[in-house]
């Protein structure tokens, strides 16, 4: 493949010797070396070293948090929080909020972890847990809102590493019962901690976007437990100093009113769109699309007979990231229109095993891909609130058949149902756990405002 800026670094790193270095280059290296040496060991008598100390030998401590789907296993609890945040976003089969990130994933299993290390004492209730996630939805939401950037598909970083490092901060804040000055700490800290590249998706690493933001939002709140200061005005916009804005290219921040009787909170505004099948969002659109065209396509001709089709035409909004026309992996699948909308068309249906190799590499599905052409007509915007899929199936007859979605179910503007949800949580759960449990998890979480302590999840 052809070089890269990233591909030149990591040649480098490989290749380099020492005999590549010079005289001068040394010596100053060398004077460099000897006074990082005196500067860290001078820093280590600070405050600031001690609280990292204290922080980092939580993990010599005896392991108390839950692993997803490993019954007896147990973690340091932030470590717990990274495992389980990267088993939410293995298969991009995670909610997916507007403006656009996935909300739950980089919350959830910090709470649940912080909740499983708290002593008895001061076990959170059902209630408590609640409203700690409430507060990372909240915070996420109002942090999206900062700038028009983040309505649209992103083109620079995920967001859930970004609001999601900071939702995490603030719900476990909130769990913890952190004052108000900690909070404050909590999210500064926390926004040294955000960020991760576009560029990481369709790959493993996408994952620990999730894991790494529920996980540092939790270690953030954990180091302002313990008197890790930050800036205080990290949300705020100041002139020739970047803070929270360094994530977006145009940054209005607004100020979140104090709760009041009357509060809203913007889920009741906004809801969740939640996934059927385990893929990028975007990819829903083209299926439901393709799905609808294939229906016409039967009773056109009796059966689904790709020998008569000359093109397919996918319509589709500008997203590089997921315009991949001949995905080679798994989580390259999962970010591709094209191997989306050929795989609904093939097999009437798009679930987990769409995604095996077995089934990517498939003869018959490498052939539809080669009849996809691609268009991006000017009102198919990249926004998950305003995009839709068309699927075209040009005949060698010159007959054409077209099917379109402009909101796939399980959008926010058409929920999944109560027992479509109860049917993917059963599914995927019966992969790790018996029917029983499933079935006991289900309640518990429908009576959450009544357990009387939340690390019974």
């Amino acid at each position: 493949p052809e070089e890269t800026v990233t591909s030149s670094f990591a040649s480098f790193i490989y290749a380099v010797r020492p005999e590549h270095l010079s005289q001068t280059v040394r010596q100053r290296s060398k004077r460099m070396i000897l006074d990082s040496l005196g500067v860290g060991l001078v820093g280590s008598t600070t405050h600031v070293f001690n609280i990292a100390l204290q922080y980092c030998r939580l993990y010599s401590s005896v392991a108390v948090s839950s692993v997803y789907g490993k019954p007896g296993l147990k973690l340091s609890p932030t470590l717990a929080a990274f495992t389980n945040g990267v088993a939410t976003h293995s298969m991009d089969f995670d909610d997916t909020w507007h403006p656009a990130t996935h909300p739950s994933g980089a919350v959830l299993p910090a709470l649940l972890a912080a909740s499983q290390m708290l002593p008895p004492s001061t076990k959170p209730n059902g209630m408590d847990f609640l409203l700690a996630f409430n507060v990372g939805l909240e915070v996420q939401g109002r942090l999206m809102h900062f700038s028009t950037e983040a309505h649209n598909i992103p083109k620079r970083f995920h967001p859930p590493s970004v609001v999601g490092t900071m939702g995490s901060a603030a719900a476990t804040a909130k769990l913890l019962a952190l004052s108000t000055a900690q909070c404050t700490h909590a999210l500064g800290i926390a926004a040294s901690l955000a960020g991760a590249p576009m560029a990481n998706a369709a790959t493993q690493a996408k994952a620990l976007h999730i894991g790494n933001a529920t996980r540092l939002g939790f270690e953030a709140a954990l180091l302002a437990a313990r008197g890790m200061e930050a800036n205080p005005l990290i949300l705020d916009e100041i002139p020739g100093c970047s803070g929270f804005s360094a994530f977006y290219s145009v940054y209005q921040p607004k100020p979140l009113s104090t709760p009041s009787d009357h509060h809203e909170f913007l889920l009741e505004k906004q809801d969740i769109a939640f996934k059927r099948f385990p893929a990028h969002l975007g990819m829903h659109w083209v299926v439901d699309a393709a799905l609808s065209v294939r229906n016409l396509f039967i009773n056109y001709a009796g059966s689904f007979s790709p020998s008569l089709i000359r093109t397919i035409v996918l319509k589709i909004p500008v997203s590089k990231y997921i315009n991949r026309p001949f995905p080679s992996s798994e989580h390259q699948a999962r970010h591709s229109f094209q191997f989306n909308a050929c795989s609904a068309l093939l097999d009437g249906e798009v679930g987990l095993s769409s995604f095996t190799e077995s089934s990517i590499h498939r003869q018959e599905l490498r052939e539809l891909l080669d009849k996809v052409v691609v268009e991006h007509p000017e009102d198919n915007v990249a926004n998950f609130d305003k995009m839709y899929g068309e699927v075209a199936l040009l005949l060698h007859s010159g007959d054409v058949l077209t099917g379109k979605c402009d909101t796939f179910y399980g959008h926010w503007r058409k929920p999944l149902s109560k027992e479509s949800l109860l049917k993917k949580f059963r599914s995927n759960a019966s992969h790790v756990l018996p029917e029983e449990k499933i079935e006991t998890i289900i309640t518990m979480v429908d009576n959450l405002e009544n357990l009387s302590d939340s690390s019974q999840l």
